[in-house]
């Protein structure tokens, strides 16, 4: 392997003067999980004139979470409203000691139907975007049935959302 070059006395590439190390990025205060992106399509005299749908859940572990969705012609536009959007929807949730939910329940949202029970020792057991949700909420030892058809997953999340509306503060 070659050491240096006739540029660069000390063997980088970049030729540029040599910096420090890069400084830590601070951390954001909620995490977030892109559950679904869709292209839609309006037709125009002209044609199709395509934008993006983004559904996001965002959530600090701790018991805050929201779901959000963004529209824009870019997806990194529609991302940031997004989670602009769920911030804003987000609910607090007072959980028990092993950061469960007190009880039992359930909800309906369009078409998707959610049970969501405390199941001490179980861990999180959960599919689709109801995973999602409750992973980013905090929440652990439950366990939950999608009983629907639907596999919306904007739905599914809000139905979610609607079942955890009963442990909001």
């Amino acid at each position: 392997m070659r050491q240096g070059g006739p540029s660069s006395p000390s063997g980088r590439r970049g030729g540029g003067p040599r910096r420090g190390p890069r400084p830590e990025r601070e951390k954001p205060e909620f995490d977030q999980k892109t559950i679904a992106v869709r292209r839609v399509a309006r037709v125009v005299a002209g044609g199709r004139r395509f934008s993006f749908a983004v559904v996001i859940v965002a959530g600090n572990r701790k018991g805050k979470v929201g779901v959000g969705v963004g529209k824009a012609g870019d997806t990194s536009l529609a991302i940031d409203k997004a989670l602009r959007n769920a911030k804003k929807h987000m609910v607090t949730l007072t959980l028990t000691k092993e950061n469960s939910i007190p009880h039992e329940t359930t909800a309906k949202y369009c078409s998707a139907r959610v049970i969501i029970r405390p199941a001490r020792g179980r861990g999180l057991v959960a599919g689709s975007a109801m995973r999602t949700v409750l992973s980013l909420a905090g929440v652990t030892n439950v366990s939950t049935k999608l009983v629907s058809r639907s596999k919306n997953k904007l739905n599914i999340a809000r139905a979610t959302m609607v079942a955890l509306q009963p442990f909001t503060s």
